[in-house]
């Protein structure tokens, strides 16, 4: 007999036929009666099957018992009530690696479109605004300075591509890393203050929440730009929203918000914002490949084998 799980939200086609093929599969995001459906199945489910964005609850361990297992599609695994499932000693599994160049490549983009105006000078040929004038100038990208918040491996890759594209790189973390080729600097504040471009990719937990507060959005400055392809929440979004409004940041280059999908409407007028759709690993070949790995994690679970890519 094929185990039993649980897919919490849907997956790449791919993935989902590769997860039917292994599993028996219990799809919650299709239920109309999710309470109900849960207690069906409550004493057959072994494994978790779950997204970034939907992540599980202690209540959805709670409603699963037998649950051996939670597989996460995603780098990130905050909606993971990861506490509850050390608690219970359930592992938890993520997909690191994989996507990494995708989000890299990505927060790049932003970063030059920011810089460039692309999108806004796509917007204003596409108006007709050509034909009454010339579009205004955007700033140059060679020789301006790019603080990273988060040098993990996606961290290091977009400092490793912004050098190729001539711009001077520092970062902050919560502690220095001695093989870090980058300079270190410990003061979020000052290190806002001291670059052009700020980008955020730290991972979202209960010290990261409104990491970028008013005072670092104010310190990098009306002639700054905020790039997050991190989580939402990191961003203090009010302030955020309040500091572009009023000229108090230059611009801001956003993949994430801090209540996907809702972005807030005062963002929508502004033209010094680039605005995308959680796009970050979204290309088909990652996200196949982040598919994967949850089935991966779940086969070597069943097998008795050591997980890929454990986390908690």
């Amino acid at each position: 007999m094929k185990p039993e799980i649980l897919v919490a939200s849907p997956m790449p086609a791919p993935t989902m036929r590769s997860l039917d093929e292994n599993f028996i599969l219990h799809k919650l995001f299709e239920a109309k009666d999710q309470d109900a459906f849960l207690a069906g199945i409550k004493d057959k489910v072994r494994a978790i099957a779950t997204s970034g964005g939907k992540g599980a609850s202690a209540a959805l361990m709670d409603a699963l018992p037998k649950t051996e297992i939670i597989a996460n599609f995603g780098v990130g695994y905050d909606a993971v009530d990861v506490p509850a499932a050390v608690a219970r000693k359930i592992p938890v599994t993520n997909t690191p690696d994989v996507l990494t160049d995708d989000v890299a490549d990505l927060a790049l983009a932003l970063l030059l479109d920011s810089a460039r105006m692309i999108s806004r000078a796509d917007r204003f040929v596409r108006a007709g605004h050509w034909l009454k004038g010339n579009h205004p100038f955007g700033q140059a990208v060679a020789g301006k300075k790019l603080g990273i918040v988060g040098l993990g491996r996606i961290g290091a890759a977009i400092a490793t591509r912004a050098e190729a594209f001539k711009l001077v790189v520092s970062w902050h973390g919560p502690r220095p890393k001695p093989d870090a080729k980058w300079p270190y600097v410990a003061d979020l504040v000052a290190l806002a203050r001291e670059v052009d471009f700020l980008c955020v990719i730290c991972p979202l937990t209960p010290q990261t929440f409104h990491l970028i507060t008013r005072e670092v959005l104010e310190a990098l400055g009306p002639e700054g730009t905020l790039i997050n392809v991190a989580r939402g929440p990191v961003v203090d979004e009010a302030a955020l929203v309040e500091a572009l409004k009023t000229g108090k940041l230059g611009h801001a280059a956003l993949d994430v918000f801090e209540d996907e999908p809702r972005v807030p409407e005062a963002l929508f007028a502004l033209e010094n914002t680039v605005l995308l759709p959680h796009q970050g690993s979204a290309t088909t070949e990652t996200r196949t490949a982040m598919g994967q790995l949850v089935v991966d994690n779940l086969v070597a679970h069943f097998a008795g084998k050591p997980l890929l890519t454990r986390v908690a």
